[in-house]
């Protein structure tokens, strides 16, 4: 838990550094003497560059303990796994519950992020307004991740997912009353303390109910559900937005979300909870009989 948490924490601080050198160019073009054009081309030259930099230490330091052989990456190979561990996964409810609670939930968390901008200009809030709001989600997530990752020494990751899963909720429905920058502010705040709280516990919860070692595999379906999730989120917004002709219905829909992944999610917990209390009473029946 506090290695993923330290993971998105300062991934979230360090990407303050291009997103400022970018937001300083593109507000700052005209007393610069470059045209708006130019300063966002040079913003892309400046965050490509800053993934190619910070990818460095990863491809000469981290060694992967579990993983495929490379004889079995052929493309029948490929589908052959992953059809075995969507069956294994189909029969361990544990997973297959926390799968379908991280698909809804991450969706709406997603769906905030990468809609937030389009719906606060079309409540009114202006452009500085959005990138600087941005920009302190991104400061205030640095720390709160770091906390929950201390937390989970006191508290079960599972009760602060279901914590953070619930602010979301109130995030959304608060973001049905937004119509000033100010409020805006509170909700990019807001927003920080959960965002990278969520997205790494969510990460470590994960890793501990898995095979670790068939990671690979379980990962790879763990950031399809991710990435699915992220565009069903914003298609279902669109959808939602058109058919009211307002976005605040699908700012409804995201929270909805949010509460089917939330019943989702405690549905994963009685599981858990369920095998706990078989293998405890399995194991207390085995020393009985030892004795």
């Amino acid at each position: 838990d506090e290695v993923s948490s330290q993971g998105y924490a300062w991934g979230y601080i360090g990407s303050c550094v291009p997103f400022v050198a970018s937001l300083g160019l593109i507000l700052g073009a005209d007393a610069i003497g470059i045209s708006g054009t130019v300063a966002m081309m040079i913003a892309f030259f400046i965050n490509a560059a800053w993934w190619v930099v910070v990818t460095l230490p990863l491809l000469r330091n981290y060694q992967q303990k579990y993983y495929v052989e490379a004889g079995g990456t052929d493309v029948r190979g490929i589908f052959s796994r992953l059809g075995k561990v969507f069956a294994e996964i189909r029969d361990d409810k544990k997973v297959l519950w926390f799968l379908a609670a991280f698909f809804f939930y991450i969706d709406g968390v997603y769906t905030i992020i990468e809609m937030a901008t389009s719906y606060g200009k079309d409540v009114g809030i202006s452009d500085t307004s959005l990138l600087m709001a941005l920009l302190l989600t991104q400061v205030v997530a640095f720390p709160c991740a770091i906390l929950f990752g201390k937390l989970t020494q006191r508290f079960a990751a599972s009760k602060l997912i279901s914590v953070c899963i619930g602010a979301y909720f109130v995030v959304a429905v608060y973001a049905l009353w937004l119509d000033a920058a100010w409020k805006f502010w509170m909700m990019a705040t807001f927003v920080g303390v959960f965002q990278g709280a969520i997205q790494a516990l969510s990460r470590s919860y994960y890793a501990k109910i898995i095979p670790k070692e068939k990671s690979t595999e379980y990962f790879g379906i763990f950031d399809i559900f991710g990435k699915g999730a992220s565009f069903m989120g914003t298609m279902l917004m669109g959808i939602t937005t058109q058919l009211f002709d307002t976005s605040r219905a699908g700012v409804a829909a995201i929270a909805a979300m949010f509460v089917v992944g939330f019943i989702c999610f405690q549905m994963q917990r009685r599981c858990m909870e369920g095998e706990t209390s078989q293998s405890g009473a399995m194991g207390g029946a085995a020393g009985f009989a030892k004795e």
